[in-house]
């Protein structure tokens, strides 16, 4: 059975480029220091682009635990911020939109999300839990802790959401990285490895894709990928085309591999049948 994503040819266009600036802004020092509870200012969307913002904690108007947003404990709701876009990660559905921040509010302005049903109803309550608070322009402040930045949204009903910061990929390699297509094959295949006996690695090729989605060129040769991709997990049977990030990694130590790749996208995935 194979899926691929209908956005595609949204997606290539819209991560074709990478504005200059976003070089400067993942090489960049976060802000030292925000007032506590301060409203956020235009210029703490640096911040806010530079970590993965992940739920640690909800309460109402009376202090209570907002259960609806914890429906996966293992796998915190996540907001991402890029290029003007803010997305929720690790619901139901792919929800975000365009968003801007006015007089210390979060504002989301034609707010999308997709329509597919999870079996877990708990999921989808959530998936309606955290847009409806984000609907809701709640005021939002930032407060750099060290390593663990903290983003606040505050509802006018009370709710208050805590989110701790997770650094991007962007802020840990210092660079916006380049956006390559992998082809993973459904099985691994056995690779030699000084540290790590009976390695398996996984098959990959390289793939290439215009600009409205469609393959171009001939894929590139298999071979064996000696090192992992951060964000993927691997299903044996499953053969995937991936759109990944590769960075480069500055002074790495001796034998260690000089570029990291991260994924960014699952474009196709198909199960293959023996």
């Amino acid at each position: 059975m194979k899926y691929s994503l209908l956005v595609l040819s949204l997606t290539l266009a819209a991560c074709s480029t990478t504005p200059a600036s976003n070089a400067s802004t993942a090489s960049s020092t976060p802000p030292a220091a925000q007032a506590t509870g301060a409203p956020a200012s235009t210029t703490d969307t640096t911040m806010l682009s530079q970590y993965h913002w992940q739920l640690s904690n909800a309460t109402d108007n009376s202090g209570k635990r907002i259960d609806a947003l914890f429906a996966k404990p293992d796998k915190p709701l996540q907001l991402n911020f890029n290029n003007g876009r803010l997305s929720v990660s690790n619901a139901c559905n792919m929800i975000g939109g365009p968003y801007s921040i006015q007089n210390g509010r979060l504002q989301l302005r034609q707010m999308v999300h997709t329509m597919m049903m999870c079996a877990d109803p708990a999921r989808m309550r959530m998936d309606a839990a955290i847009s409806d608070r984000l609907r809701s322009n709640p005021m939002l402040s930032l407060q750099a802790n060290n390593d663990a930045p903290q983003l606040r949204l505050v509802t006018d009903s009370g709710d208050t959401l805590v989110f701790v910061g997770q650094p991007t990929a962007e802020t840990r390699y210092g660079s916006p990285g380049e956006i390559e297509f992998l082809e993973v094959a459904a099985q691994t295949v056995p690779c030699s490895h000084p540290l790590i006996p009976n390695k398996q690695c996984l098959q990959v090729r390289e793939r290439t894709y215009d600009q409205n989605g469609l393959s171009t060129g001939t894929p590139g040769e298999w071979h064996p990928m000696y090192q992992d991709i951060e964000g993927y997990t691997h299903e044996q049977g499953v053969r995937n085309v991936l759109r990944i990030k590769r960075y480069t990694i500055k002074n790495p130590p001796a034998d260690a591999p000089s570029s990291a790749y991260v994924l960014d996208m699952v474009v196709e995935s198909e199960i293959v049948k023996h």
